[in-house]
């Protein structure tokens, strides 16, 4: 600050010490402004009055904002128009009314105050500073400071005024990077970010690291690891030997050098955080790819697009309702296979493995039985009148043979959510029960089951899955045989009931918050001739047939309860125990609707207190997973049919739900008494100590009984259920079982 010359009026310097003061001890901020004032006193020659140092003041302040500060202006500029009355106050000692003054008056501790307002400054640039870690530098400011004056171009802007693209370029060393925004400065930072990317196809990875301003990478394994920009996160677990993922349904790798179509599962997933999707982040690592439409195929309620997109020489397709997420699924594919990026997974939504032998990656292979049972159905479907498409729920049984999944075999597909009506139930066994797919689709699997021990009774055992058992009784499935069930949503009853939609965050997690809740696990019943499950009444239930034929309603478990029950039992029923050994699914797998917690409990975990079963007999735990892309739920009233089609059926048959017959009135393919039918002729035919019977059963329910090892299990099984206080399993009338 200047020191006073000799010809400065002492009198507005006192003007001034007054404003100063005011000015000071209101805001620091009005600082720069004091400063200008006091330079204007100083070197002023004359009298300087205070409307000059008002007007000088006014420069940089606002004056209007501070109440002390208009009045002490206010005051002075009254002085100035009465000198009387202020050389009458000084006159008497006394200070100008309204004045706040308190500073000396000599200009040696005038500096002093100059001293401490530059202090003042000082720490107000410390307060300022931000505290934590230092914010991340965003692509364009890591660009500017390793190519500093680069010079970004404006190429083209297109679509409408409210929903604009701008695309933008820059040369860096003779290469040109474009870059897309609903902005420029979107656009810019797009660009920006191309550029970065690129360093990474370096071979030298230091190089990569002193151009972006990282340290190099020490490969002593003691000392600490880095942490690289996040533009380049996606890229830290990409391993190029790493064969990429098999692609999940409705996509379509490119044939590998070595023709095998396996590929091993991905090393790396996208940060869980990314909101990019498949095709901008394609778009970021390849410019310039496009994507052409291959096919449009279904009916206007059912469209099926495939999008191809061509990378590096490479084809890649996907499959989908919508030609934007058929697109995605074609990018996703490419990620996978080039860049060995796959998205990440909630998790309340990651696989949970199987207690026995996992022969397959879980994500590939539950990807895999999805677009195989999906692609079958459509295929059965197609030439089809289109009501035969139309279906609420699908499902079906994929059979794998060892560790190479190329040879899956779709054995089973089925649709339908309803159930017979009382009163058209047979007491000759000519009316299917349960229509729901997933049961309806397990009968077509025990159709391909007795046909496989048909090979062994012809003599043509190489041919079938089934060789003798180790025990001498009866056959086993040869090693490496599994069974996979495919649902393209959860089952109704306890998996379903308490995880209705899709896991999206917070409003629909993918986890249990209430898992211990009395309603979890209970045991349910289906709803006659309709949709849904209801709770089983505490105690024994006991149906009677002309209870319903009067009107009671029909009851029919859950299918929730009976995949549990086939998790203890096996899947292949009471009359095939009699030549077979329990048979287990090894893998669960949901188009929609998956929830680790409700699904694992649903299917297994609430049958934790099962006593000892029968030898051969376990409760078994298979993997349970959803699907990289879930199935697009399906609106509208659900179809009165259901469809099945089993391995060697010509074509599909169609069952009226609320009869359980065909339309035409003929008995079912899966009906009781066609299944009985199959039990006695091959019991003929198997004689001998292969079978675990001694002689013919003349009624179906005689065969039911005698299969004494698959009851004893099915006993502890419902006192399991009991003791859990879960209810008791309500069984069909008995006179059902009684045809022969």
């Amino acid at each position: 600050m200047h020191s006073k010359p000799d010809g400065v009026n002492v009198h507005c310097r006192e003007h001034f010490i007054s404003l100063f003061e005011s000015f000071s001890l209101a805001r620091h901020k009005y600082a720069s402004a004091c400063t200008l004032g006091w330079t204007s006193v100083v070197n002023c020659t004359g009298k300087c009055s205070v409307s000059t140092i008002i007007f000088h003041l006014k420069i940089t302040v606002k004056v209007e904002s501070d109440p002390d500060m208009k009045e002490n202006i206010n005051t002075m500029q009254v002085a100035e128009d009465n000198p009387g009355m202020e050389e009458k106050a000084n006159q008497n000692g006394e200070e100008l009314k309204g004045i706040k003054r308190g500073l000396p008056d000599t200009d040696e501790e005038m500096m002093d105050v100059s001293t401490l307002l530059q202090k003042g400054k000082s720490k107000r640039k410390k307060s300022k500073r931000a505290r934590g870690p230092p914010m991340p530098k965003n692509a364009l400011m890591q660009l500017n400071e390793i190519k500093p004056g680069l010079v970004f171009k404006l190429v083209t802007q297109e679509g409408p005024v409210h929903a604009p693209s701008f695309t933008v370029e820059v040369e860096v060393n003779g290469q040109t990077y474009q870059g897309v925004g609903r902005s420029k400065k979107l656009a810019k930072m797009t660009a920006a970010e191309v550029v970065l990317q690129s360093f990474v196809q370096h071979r030298n990875p230091s190089e990569v690291l002193r151009v972006v301003g990282q340290p190099v990478f020490n490969s002593d394994f003691t000392s600490d690891s880095f942490e690289t920009p996040k533009t380049f996160s996606m890229f830290q677990n990409d391993k190029p030997n790493t064969p990429p993922p098999a692609p999940p349904p409705g996509m379509e790798y490119p044939p590998s050098p070595n023709g095998s179509r396996i590929l091993a599962p991905p090393s790396g997933q996208l940060p869980a955080d990314t909101t990019k999707n498949p095709i901008m982040m394609l778009n970021e690592l390849k410019q310039g790819v496009k994507f052409e439409m291959i096919s449009e195929s279904g009916q206007s309620h059912a469209k099926n697009f495939i999008m191809a997109v061509s990378v590096d020489g490479q084809k890649f397709q996907g499959s989908a309702r919508s030609k934007k997420l058929a697109k995605a699924r074609a990018a996703q594919a490419a990620l996978a296979a080039l860049f060995n990026i796959a998205p990440a997974i909630a998790p309340g939504l990651q696989p949970i493995p199987s207690d026995g032998l996992q022969l397959h990656v879980p994500q590939v292979l539950a990807d895999l039985v999805h677009s195989l049972v999906e692609g079958k159905f459509t295929d059965l479907t197609s030439g089809q009148s289109s009501h035969m498409a139309r279906r609420k729920v699908a499902a079906g049984f994929v059979m794998t043979k060892g560790e190479g999944i190329e040879d899956a075999q779709v054995i089973s597909i089925s649709s339908g959510t309803k159930c017979i009506n009382g009163e058209y139930m047979s007491d000759q066994g000519l009316a299917v029960n349960d229509s729901h797919a997933e049961i309806v689709s397990r009968r077509c699997l025990l159709r391909f089951l007795y046909s496989q021990l048909e090979l062994v009774s012809q003599n043509e055992g190489e041919k079938s899955i089934f060789v003798p058992s180790s025990s001498g009784r009866g056959y086993t499935l040869q090693a490496g045989i599994q069974f996979h069930l495919y649902i393209s949503t959860s089952p109704c009853g306890d998996a379903r009931i308490f995880s209705p939609h899709e896991a999206t965050g917070e409003d629909n997690p993918a986890t249990d918050k209430h898992p211990n809740r009395k309603a979890r696990g209970q045991l349910r019943t289906k709803i006659e001739s309709g949709e849904g499950t209801i709770p089983v009444r505490s105690g024994p239930v006991i149906q009677t047939w002309d209870g319903v034929l009067q009107g009671e309603r029909l009851l029919t478990m859950s299918c929730s309860d009976k995949l549990a029950r086939w998790n203890v039992l096996g899947i292949q029923g009471s009359l095939l125990s009699h030549f077979v050994e329990p048979i287990y699914l090894n893998s669960v797998i949901l188009g929609s609707l998956y929830h680790s917690d409700h699904l694992s409990r649903a299917l297994y975990s609430r049958l934790g207190c099962l006593e000892e079963l029968p030898a051969t007999y376990r409760l078994n735990r298979p993997l349970l997973s959803g699907v990289s892309n879930t199935q697009s739920r399906m609106p509208g009233k659900a179809p009165n049919f259901s469809v099945n089609w089993a391995l060697g059926d010509p074509e599909l048959e169609v069952i009226n739900a609320t009869t359980g017959k065909q339309e035409g009135g003929q008995p079912s393919r899966l009906c009781k008494s066609a299944l009985f039918a199959k039990f006695k002729e091959l019991h003929g035919k198997l004689a001998g100590g292969a079978v675990t019977l001694a002689s013919l059963p003349k009624t179906y329910a005689e065969a039911k009984t005698q299969a004494v090892d698959y009851n004893r299990a099915k006993v502890v099984m419902v006192k399991a259920f009991e003791k859990a206080g879960l209810g008791s399993w309500i069984k069909k009338p008995m006179e059902q079982d009684l045809f022969e």
